[in-house]
């Protein structure tokens, strides 16, 4: 039993971190109807640019998040009015395919500004361990799975009661009667994306100081993107409940199985459900009238 629960507590804590950045897919998704296929590239250069903040500045934890949450706004924002803005009208497949050379781009990018190399992400948080029961954790995996919790808790208000989240639930709903309402679409698309860099960019964070920061963190936007399938694309909350159960299920299967099935169960798992479910466990399913 005891090696069960610290299988599940690992799972939960790499599923925090697949959860926000399928929440980031979801997001944007859910507004605009795009998949950003650069997710985990946009997690790793805030991850990236939190590093140089807490590096330069020396900032505890508690100055780095608010800072960081403004930093990554202004990114998501500014890749969605370079790079996507002038794509709306066009087709969905050009916009995705526009992602994912964004996403090249970005990996190229940040291997140039700071190197190939992996560094470790100190900061005062780093280093201690809490037993909970038979389940020990270190204090930065503990994190992982607040921070997810917050801004699952977070997103949920947000798009519940808040005038922008129902805008933003509108225009998902249908992009012409919002516009006919008074809802800029344009601004809705921006802010999609600056929430979904805030949100994966947290979980690039939580990550960096459990292992490291490295130019292979992008591969984490592959590993999370089951989870926004398996959620339902467009459900964040979903999703992130999508993340939480892909890391479950990795580790145990890694744990009871054999190695190297953390990477392929998601993919399994997705498989299973869609030919049960093809628009995921909370997503809406789409009714046509013909």
């Amino acid at each position: 039993m005891e090696l069960f629960l610290n299988f599940l507590a690992s799972g939960l804590v790499i599923g925090s971190i697949y959860g926000l950045i399928a929440i980031g897919f979801a997001v944007i998704f859910k507004t605009t109807g795009v998949l950003n296929f650069a997710q985990g590239e946009v997690m790793m250069l805030v991850a990236y640019v939190s590093w140089s903040l807490a590096t330069e500045l020396d900032l505890p934890l508690v100055l780095l998040i608010p800072l960081v949450v403004v930093a990554a706004a202004a990114i998501g924002a500014l890749l969605e009015r370079i790079f996507i803005r002038p794509m709306l009208g066009e087709p969905v497949f050009a916009i995705i395919m526009v992602t994912i050379g964004l996403a090249v781009t970005l990996r190229s990018v940040i291997v140039l500004i700071w190197g190939a190399d992996a560094a470790a992400f100190d900061v005062p948080l780093k280093g201690g361990l809490i037993e909970i029961g038979p389940v020990v954790l270190f204090t930065e995996q503990l994190f992982a799975i607040v921070l997810f919790l917050v801004v699952a808790l977070a997103i949920f208000l947000f798009f519940r009661f808040t005038r922008i989240g129902t805008a933003m639930r509108a225009t998902a709903q249908d992009e012409t009667t919002a516009l006919l309402m008074g809802v800029d679409v344009k601004r809705i698309s921006m802010l999609a994306w600056a929430i979904a860099a805030v949100v994966s960019g947290l979980a690039g964070i939580a990550f960096a100081m459990m292992i490291s920061r490295a130019p292979d963190m992008w591969f984490l936007g592959l590993r999370a993107f089951p989870a926004t399938i398996l959620g339902g694309l467009d459900a964040p909350l979903g999703s992130g409940l999508g993340g939480l159960l892909i890391g479950v299920i990795g580790d145990l299967s890694e744990g009871y199985i054999g190695q190297g099935l953390k990477e392929i169960s998601g993919f399994v798992v997705i498989i299973v459900i869609l030919m049960v479910r093809p628009y995921g466990l909370f997503g809406q399913r789409e009714l046509e009238r013909v």
